[in-house]
């Protein structure tokens, strides 16, 4: 009830900041610097390089840095786009739901090759920040990196991570991911496409499944499982594990 609370009053908060002049203007600037990144992408033929967060996040600071605006303003400003994180984060259904079928027909083996590689991929990243002996909040952060934006944010804050930062972590992630995917496929003689886009999607999020959606159908089906069934498995179970242990 508490949490409901507090959703409703962040709402509240954000449409507030929405309908100032500063919040129109950011967020305003904020779509801009989106569409010009979608037709960037578009030009560069999808090039993982050029994907539009990319792009937006550098046009967002350019803006920033110019106008000597701080980030704390920027986020208080545009915290609309903040709180549609909530409501994205739920549309991630849907494609579970068109997918339906490739679930049941794969059944526990598609669930436990999609549990397997969520685990194995933020672990891996986790213990070289702990070997390198990165602050506590930094290797939090980095268990979620292999998850979708919206749900990185909000599993990072639950576990004592940096949202800010967890989208950092996703979205270069994701661009790696995508750019040495081929590489790594030719590398271990990968070529059955259902498991690429299962790779692309659990591992590189919705850069790899964008790169998938490029490869082709089947490829695209069987990422947007892996990226919506990582992605709910991760924010369910890390909070979890460290309500339970922490």
């Amino acid at each position: 009830m508490i949490n409901i609370k507090m959703r409703a009053l962040a709402m509240i908060d954000a449409l507030y900041n929405t309908f100032s002049i500063s919040g129109i203007t950011w967020i305003a600037i904020s779509l801009t610097s989106y569409f010009i990144g979608l037709n960037c992408h578009r030009l560069c033929r999808g090039h993982p390089i050029t994907h539009p967060l990319i792009i937006t996040a550098l046009l967002v600071g350019l803006c920033l840095y110019f106008s000597q605006t701080s980030v704390l303003h920027y986020q208080q400003s545009a915290s609309l786009l903040h709180w549609l994180l909530g409501p994205v984060t739920v549309a991630l259904a849907l494609p579970i739901y068109r997918q339906w079928q490739r679930l049941r027909h794969y059944g526990w083996r598609l669930l436990i090759s999609i549990a397997i590689g969520g685990v194995i991929a933020p672990l891996t990243a986790w213990l070289a920040l702990y070997l390198l002996d990165a602050p506590s909040a930094m290797q939090m952060t980095m268990l979620a990196k292999s998850i979708t934006t919206p749900l990185a944010m909000e599993a990072s804050e639950q576990i004592g991570g940096i949202p800010a930062l967890a989208a950092v972590f996703v979205i270069v992630t994701g661009v790696v991911g995508a750019i040495v995917s081929s590489g790594m496929f030719l590398l271990f003689k990968v070529t059955d496409r259902q498991a690429q886009g299962i790779a692309l999607g659990t591992v590189a999020h919705a850069v790899g499944t964008a790169k998938a959606i490029h490869m082709g159908d089947d490829v695209s089906a069987m990422a947007t499982l892996g990226l919506c069934i990582n992605g709910i498995f991760t924010a369910l179970v890390l909070p979890l594990l460290f309500s339970l242990f922490g």
